[in-house]
């Protein structure tokens, strides 16, 4: 069951958020916590799309004396218990995130199928900034990247949360308040790095394009980074896309990265699949290409590389290393060649306006001018999070060829790696 937690304030923009993950019609089970009434409260979940609205308890007896912090934060750290206490039948989770985070609903349950329902567990991850993660800490889930509780441990939480949360009244915020009561209770932290807090600013391209090997659960922060797809009418809107296609089609591949060459053009080729494909001259070796590109900040507005949980890379080491990015357009289930069904998902270069690609002396072709679309073929694989972690491997099997007229498409095909083959560099 979910418990999220919102706020009537930014309740009109964010509920778009949830409207695009959200299954309604008995689909999935969840409320929303909000500290007021809003208009959809006396609605029906059918009309609405959303979960069922819930008013969070009254907390002003609790004591709160962070001076940079909003009591609100006691509110948000009670969801849980006060989700617990409905006495709903047959929970196993509880799964706690926040009115801008967005669930992978069949990864998250792939993820928690993982782990025993039975065994008290805290599921989630940390911040992307060292700097959080210092002030804060190692060992806390953060809310916004949302987490899971089992239902022995949402049990005992409740049990104890009330007085754990008067010991604490110097704390920021909720999930640092629940950390405290973990650590009470002696239950650590489950790390999994498909649950994104996104403590940065600007693009999550380069996060996004070398996700971990691992299913994604959770994206957060969606109004302070840049659109996931810069050609999107809207925020929202750019995550519908991801949900309308891609999500629909194969939800255990989206994001995930493999890498490729096409080696008569001298290009390496990186697919995040669902997401976006980059193109870039020369070859860069998988080890440099599963490290995120910064195209993001930290969350102190710094771009500073030592200021991250996890190793990144420059975006270019070089003018000429500057990738092409292509995004997806669409995405559609077809008949493969071998039979069965595979997907094909279509992605475009995205140029913004008054663009100039840096000057290079390289004698190899700029996949900018030669390459406007990119399709990639791929057959769904609802058991990958089944085997041990391995990417996918992706192999070119049509690029365009520079003085010949024609489409400007490259076509890739990716899947699970064949025996003896891997990501070579050429």
């Amino acid at each position: 069951v979910f418990g999220i937690a919102a706020s009537s304030r930014f309740w009109d923009k964010r509920k778009e958020y949830i409207k695009v993950w959200w299954r309604p019609r008995g689909a999935m089970r969840g409320y929303v916590w909000l500290d007021r009434e809003v208009r959809e409260s006396n609605m029906s979940t059918a009309r609405t799309g959303l979960p069922a609205i819930k008013i969070s308890s009254d907390t002003s007896a609790f004591p709160y004396t962070h001076r940079r912090g909003h009591r609100s934060a006691i509110r948000i750290s009670r969801i849980v218990s006060e989700t617990f206490r409905l006495g709903l039948p047959g929970v196993r989770w509880f799964v706690m995130g926040d009115d801008d985070t967005v669930f992978f609903p069949d990864n998250l349950l792939t993820v928690l199928n993982k782990f025993d329902h039975r065994q008290p567990y805290y599921i989630g991850s940390l911040s992307e900034s060292h700097l959080q993660n210092i002030y804060f800490s190692y060992g806390m889930a953060y809310g916004g990247g949302g987490f899971a509780i089992s239902r022995p441990l949402a049990e005992a939480l409740a049990r104890i949360q009330d007085g754990c949360i008067s010991r604490y009244p110097a704390l920021y915020g909720s999930d640092d308040r629940i950390q405290a009561c973990m650590a009470e209770l002696g239950v650590p932290l489950t790390k999994h790095p498909g649950f994104h807090q996104y403590d940065v600013y600007g693009d999550l391209l380069g996060l996004l394009a070398a996700h971990p090997v691992a299913p994604i659960v959770t994206l957060h922060h969606l109004d302070v980074v840049q659109p996931l797809f810069p050609n999107a009418p809207a925020r929202p809107a750019a995550v519908r896309r991801l949900f309308s296609g891609p999500v629909k089609l194969d939800p255990a591949g989206i994001m995930q990265q493999s890498i490729c060459y096409d080696g008569a053009n001298r290009w390496t080729v990186s697919v995040a699949w669902g997401f976006a494909v980059l193109v870039s001259r020369g070859v860069t070796s998988p080890r440099e290409m599963e490290m995120p590109a910064r195209t993001f900040l930290n969350w102190y507005r710094r771009a500073d590389y030592t200021a991250y949980a996890f190793n990144t890379r420059p975006l270019a080491r070089t003018p000429c290393h500057k990738p092409a990015v292509y995004y997806l357009s669409s995405a559609r289930s077809a008949e493969a060649a071998r039979g069965g069904e595979t997907t094909v998902t279509r992605y475009e270069r995205w140029r913004p306006a008054n663009e100039t690609r840096p000057a290079c002396r390289w004698n190899i072709t700029d996949p900018d001018a030669h390459l406007d679309h990119i399709v990639v073929l791929k057959r769904p694989d609802p058991g990958i999070w089944d085997r041990s972690p391995r990417r996918n491997c992706c192999r070119v099997l049509s690029s365009p060829k520079v003085g010949k007229e024609g489409k400007k498409t490259m076509t890739i095909d990716v899947g699970v790696c064949r025996d003896g083959e891997f990501s070579q560099v050429v």
